[in-house]
């Protein structure tokens, strides 16, 4: 499997201290996800459940769901970041809530072997991942995502709604893979878009060593810069 080095663009811990503004459109995005996360554990079947989150950074949405949650104890999770402080904070923050069934691994998520014995999921979250690839690898991704998800899984998203906006492409690519809408925020937020969607297809086998998709990063997008495909 080809692989490409990822330039470095961003220091990403460092991009999640405007989560500590309230203000700031992160953190109104963070409460939208958060929202959304906490109805799919409201209205899932009781019992376990599973969750993977991709490119997760801090944790911030599902640890901070869980964490006040009723049904925190029937989650068990899989987080996977690259970025090494990322991975720290969630590590931590997973422990000072007393989520015992919250892994985070250090690794690179856009690799399917990355999610081997955590899938199928009940819960998919790619929170952060959408507006920092291609569109050809947004469509690519979510063609895959039942390799991922369990039999009516609520798949949690967002991306920037800036123009030229994917998210009516977004939502065509979901339903074409058997994925029915739930919940999409308004267009008047710009700055972000948040969605939540419900597997209604037939859960398919993890394929060892499939890329799901190629990190390329929200400056370089902005850009128009040539990204190997």
């Amino acid at each position: 499997m080809e692989r490409y080095e990822i330039p470095a663009q961003r220091d990403w811990a460092a991009w999640h201290r405007a989560y500590d503004d309230p203000d700031s459109a992160l953190s109104r995005r963070l409460r939208a996800v958060q929202e959304r996360v906490a109805a799919a554990l409201d209205t899932a079947p009781p019992g376990p459940l599973r969750a993977v989150s991709l490119c997760a950074g801090q944790g911030r949405d599902l640890i901070g769901a869980l964490a006040r949650h009723r049904r925190r104890r029937d989650v068990t999770a899989r987080l996977v970041e690259l970025d090494e402080a990322n991975v720290r904070a969630a590590r931590h923050a997973a422990r000072r809530a007393g989520l015992e069934g919250i892994e985070v691994v250090a690794g690179d998520a856009s690799v399917s072997d990355a999610y081997a014995g955590a899938v199928p999921a009940d819960l998919v979250l790619l929170c952060g991942v959408l507006g920092n690839i291609t569109d050809a690898d947004i469509e690519r991704l979510i063609s895959l995502l039942p390799q991922l998800c369990a039999a009516g899984a609520r798949v949690v998203w967002t991306r920037n709604r800036r123009p030229p906006d994917v998210t009516p492409r977004i939502l065509g690519w979901f339903a074409g893979n058997g994925f029915e809408q739930e919940w999409v925020s308004p267009p008047r937020e710009q700055s972000y878009g948040v969605g939540a969607h419900r597997f209604r297809g037939c859960p398919v086998p993890l394929e060892p060593g499939v890329r799901l998709f190629t990190f390329v990063g929200y400056d370089t997008l902005r850009k128009g810069a040539p990204w190997p495909t």
